[in-house]
């Protein structure tokens, strides 16, 4: 087989509902380098909350903070900051109705309040050693890639409706990834695979979030996982097990990257 680029999500995708690596998965990971392909994660998670697992897997291309930030081998080849004056005033909005949010860069991550039981929810979900560390006024000099807004889903119409110039994707129950207007993993990616110049054909895409909903529609051969909610196997072509019934395996299988005895 000809080399292909595969890119995977991480939550619910290549980690389980625990944040486990399944055994199976890291095989098949394994079998992928083995054969030559290349393989990325696209996440909506900023860099350092990914890095044990890069090291893990060996996979040092990727596609974070929902395609704002694109790194090949180690190296930036994509960056999408969002609007700084466009920043301060959901800032200042959601100050005012306890909205807190988290500032990202791609190193840290930054708290404009020093607690709140929303982050507090949001942050420990996701398993991570890193916590925010609190200073309202990174934003005015660095850049943010993404921030996470912590609300509940009332408010989610009125944010919209006010910050034309930012997308909002909810991944939490108490939290929505804020974007750039525009932004997603699909742009990252194909980002990415024009500076590698690797055609569509030989590109192959797994999620299971809402946030994946744009990658799954843009890339040709998508990969939804069986604990995707149903508008997000809707749009892809193919639908693979549940992450905790060898997903990621099974999917690989199903489409002919992979063969019954690979693993």
């Amino acid at each position: 087989m000809k080399k292909q680029m595969i890119f995977f999500d991480i939550d619910g995708t290549l980690l389980d509902h625990d944040k486990k690596l399944p055994v199976s998965t890291k095989k098949a990971v394994n079998r992928l380098k083995e054969l030559g392909h290349e393989l990325a994660i696209a996440t909506g998670r900023a860099p350092f909350m990914f890095e044990n697992l890069r090291e893990e897997l060996g996979i040092h291309t990727y596609v974070s903070f929902n395609g704002q930030y694109v790194v090949h081998n180690g190296k930036p080849v994509f960056q999408n900051p969002l609007d700084r004056e466009e920043l301060h005033l959901l800032t200042e909005y959601s100050k005012g109705i306890d909205n807190p949010l988290i500032y990202e860069s791609h190193d840290k991550m930054y708290a404009n309040v020093e607690n709140h039981t929303y982050i507090e929810e949001g942050i420990g979900s996701l398993k991570i050693t890193s916590e925010p560390i609190y200073n309202p006024h990174f934003y005015k000099n660095n850049n943010i890639y993404q921030t996470l807004l912590f609300c509940t889903e009332k408010y989610e119409e009125e944010y919209r409706d006010r910050f034309g110039k930012f997308e909002f994707v909810r991944w939490h129950e108490y939290s929505m990834d804020v974007l750039p207007a525009g932004g997603s993993k699909a742009k990252g990616i194909e980002a990415l695979i024009k500076h590698l110049n690797i055609p569509m054909d030989h590109v192959y895409a797994f999620g299971d979030g809402l946030n994946d909903i744009e990658m799954l529609s843009f890339v040709k051969n998508s990969i939804a996982m069986g604990n995707a909610e149903d508008r997000v196997k809707e749009v892809a072509k193919y639908v693979t097990k549940d992450v905790n019934e060898d997903g990621i395996l099974k999917g690989l299988q199903l489409v002919g990257l992979l063969d019954e005895e690979a693993v």
